[in-house]
């Protein structure tokens, strides 16, 4: 139970990475505050956990400052601290440069990447008042590093949460809290397969980048979220660990069994 008394807050906690990392965290001893913008399925999603968890509903699309203040400062009056967070909520949209729509890129940037800095920035700075050594992970992508044309907005919020997670680590080092993220590769939830695996061609596509030959599962993403949160990785701060089956690794594509 390596996370034993601790208290995590995970954000896109509903379903998918979120809630994979929330049921990690409660299986390694932590209490977890799900947050989500799907007040039903987070609620459900918190209940199956009983007196180890409870939820919170805010629309990252339009938090600010404030807001993200006022997240944390409920998530630590439920529970009494803040040890670790999560920022995992994400969205993605698709369409061609020429066409994306500005409304939808600063959407996506909103949720993807401006929440993280804010919901980071207000749980740090509870972390450094109440002196707790905690963790901060950010959810960014292999697409940090791999662009995809009609997917405009998601791969810069990714980019740029490699890099705020990098200022951010420098940033708080000195205060005992460590930053760093996860560039997940392909992994099997619904984003994915409605979007970048919606057809089989698209899934051929997809495998024929992976080594592996097969889509990541969401919970091989939230034990490396638990890696990172515990003192097995205390001196590893500002990187981004990418769980991605080879993509990153891979200078050709290889056959796809059928």
């Amino acid at each position: 139970m390596k996370h034993q008394g601790k208290v995590a807050l995970v954000t896109g906690a509903a379903q998918g990475l979120g809630l994979a990392c929330a049921e990690r965290f409660v299986a390694d001893g932590a209490r977890v505050v799900l947050v989500d913008v799907q007040a039903d399925k987070v609620r459900a999603a918190a209940e199956r956990f009983g007196d180890q968890a409870t939820w919170l509903v805010a629309d990252l699309s339009v938090i600010d400052s404030a807001a993200a203040t006022q997240l944390v400062a409920r998530a630590v009056e439920h529970f009494g601290s803040l040890d670790i967070v999560v920022n995992n909520a994400g969205i993605i949209h698709n369409a061609d440069f020429v066409d994306f729509p500005e409304a939808m890129f600063d959407k996506v940037l909103h949720v993807n990447l401006k929440s993280q800095f804010l919901i980071g920035q207000a749980a740090a700075r509870v972390m450094i008042e109440h002196g707790i050594h905690g963790s901060i992970i950010n959810m960014s992508s292999i697409n940090a590093e791999l662009a995809i044309p009609n997917s405009v907005a998601y791969a810069v919020s990714k980019g740029g949460i490699k890099q705020l997670t990098a200022v951010m680590a420098v940033g708080l080092v000195n205060h005992g809290i460590r930053v760093n993220a996860i560039g997940p590769g392909t992994i099997a939830t619904d984003l994915v397969l409605n979007s970048v695996m919606a057809n089989e061609a698209q899934r051929r596509t997809v495998l024929s980048r992976t080594p592996m030959g097969r889509c990541g599962e969401a919970s091989e993403v939230a034990s490396v979220a638990s890696f990172l949160a515990s003192d097995d990785a205390s001196y590893i701060i500002g990187q981004t660990i990418y769980p991605d089956g080879g993509r990153l690794i891979l200078n050709y594509t290889v056959p796809v069994k059928d």
